[in-house]
């Protein structure tokens, strides 16, 4: 089977689900994921030069602002997980996305796909603030943003037609 990601040239964190992520059903509890996703974020930023420490340094920072996530498959207790992100959108102002598909290493199963917004804050107010010069910097690759634009469905992952 064919291990290919949903965009090109992600940004992938790799990791393997532990005894402390699963739940009570023996697979890796949902709310795990949402921590591996937000661990992927921090290691792209970093490898982008933006850390916690200069976040804290600007008084900037990026939140989420909402999530949509669907679950497809478990990951079970010893999977090699890869965790991806792309960057989808930024105006630049206020406003990030990203899009993360997580895998399991042995199969190339996809296990989630997700789509988070995300709004520059004031770290010490939480209200929303215009972002920073370096994160600007989050510019969405042509190739990404040329494979979004031949997606013939929206990306909405969770949002299901009733």
């Amino acid at each position: 089977m064919p291990m290919t990601w949903d965009l090109p040239s992600p940004f992938v964190h790799e990791r393997v689900a532990v005894h402390a992520e699963i739940d009570g059903y023996g697979h890796v509890n949902n709310a795990v994921y949402l921590v591996w996703i937000d661990d992927c974020s921090w290691a792209h930023s970093i490898s982008t030069g933006i850390s916690p420490e200069l976040c804290r340094e600007l008084n900037r920072g990026m939140a989420v602002w909402r999530t949509q996530i669907h679950y497809l498959l478990p990951a079970l207790e010893g999977d090699q997980i890869q965790v991806a992100t792309w960057p989808v959108f930024n105006n630049q102002r206020l406003r990030i996305d990203r899009r993360f598909q997580i895998r399991r290493k042995s199969d190339g199963a996809t296990l989630l796909r997700a789509l988070i917004h995300y709004v520059c804050i004031d770290l010490e107010t939480g209200k929303a603030r215009r972002m920073p010069e370096v994160f600007k910097g989050y510019r969405v690759a042509p190739a990404v943003a040329a494979a979004i634009a031949r997606e013939t469905e929206p990306f909405l992952p969770g949002v299901e037609p009733r």
